[in-house]
């Protein structure tokens, strides 16, 4: 099993980093934005089959079954990308390994870089972590739902999900045609999305259902430094920007699903058998506090960088 989610890891990695390096060669920058919210949205309608759909599925088959019909999917879905979708002319670099290397370090050490990606990190650890790990938790711990109304919620969230995603990405890509830069669409969501899960984290049960809509919804904005980050470096050193953040992300994703885990578990459990209340607040505080932080980073950047563009008297 350890070996088959390794490959499964493996395998989704080259999903999403190779769509978007593709979307750099065929789109222009202010397209990018909504292509990335549409490449997305694909990953939301995965999430929505992996909640009451596959609780269904259940009655008919077993957790064998789901797996053979999706390994079954994702072969005819790489044979038709194989297949159909045409390569880009022009878009081997050609550099050498030592060229690479050099641009890789190009993006590791540009002050725009980091000015972006510890919110960007944070913010997507918090979504990737607590949607796909601890929501469902949350649900039977505090809001006591069973496990057919905690399916049917987490299949909302995938719904908000997905029209977060277009709505996102629909947005950055129509404001910028007005000057709006694609990062003040994404802080602006961000910051919405830091409000919800505050809200979450004082376990308001009476608004359950529409603050974990809201956290679907807004949490998808956290894709959009991807399309500001590689606006801001040269196209061939996109991918690299991508994967570079994109690295950072799940390794903080990892970290914070285990992180959380190792909070909620220093309070003992509950008489049901289930976590603490005050476990799940304590370690998703802990999480909106790194977004402050990461969010307070960027903001002073940002500042400082305005101010060293302003000319001289």
């Amino acid at each position: 099993l350890m070996v088959g989610r390794a490959l499964i890891g493996l395998g989704v990695s080259a999903c999403l980093m190779a769509a978007f390096k593709a979307f750099t060669l065929w789109f222009p920058v202010d397209k990018l934005p909504l292509a990335n919210g549409v490449q997305m949205i694909s990953g939301g309608v995965g999430a929505l089959a992996a909640s009451t759909p596959v609780e269904l599925s259940l009655k008919f088959t077993d957790w064998r079954g789901v797996f053979l019909i999706l390994s079954g999917l994702t072969v005819v879905a790489a044979i038709c990308i194989f297949m159909v979708v045409p390569e880009k002319q022009g878009s081997r670099s050609g550099e050498t390994l030592r060229q690479q290397l050099q641009g890789i370090r190009q993006v590791f050490t540009s002050m725009t870089f980091w000015s972006i990606a510890p919110w960007a990190v944070a913010a997507q650890a918090a979504y990737l972590s607590i949607a796909g790990l601890w929501s469902g938790p949350w649900l039977r711990d505090i809001a006591n739902y069973d496990r057919m109304t905690a399916a049917n919620t987490l299949m909302g969230i995938s719904i908000a999900m997905i029209l977060g995603y277009f709505t996102f990405g629909f947005l950055a890509e129509r404001l910028a045609r007005r000057g709006i830069q694609p990062m003040t669409v994404a802080a602006s969501g961000m910051i919405c999305f830091i409000v919800v899960q505050g809200m979450i984290v004082l376990q308001i049960v009476k608004m359950t259902l529409i603050l974990w809509l809201l956290f679907g919804f807004f949490g998808t904005a956290c894709i959009l430094p991807y399309a500001a980050l590689s606006k801001s470096f040269p196209q061939h050193l996109s991918g690299r920007v991508n994967t570079g953040l994109n690295l950072l992300v799940f390794v903080a994703a990892f970290a914070a699903q285990w992180a959380i885990g190792l909070v909620i578990g220093l309070w003992p459990q509950t008489a049901a058998g289930g976590y603490s209340a005050a476990g799940y607040s304590s370690s998703f505080g802990l999480v909106v506090l790194l977004q402050l932080a990461g969010a307070a980073w960027y903001f002073l950047a940002s500042a400082r960088n305005r101010a060293s563009a302003k000319p001289s008297t």
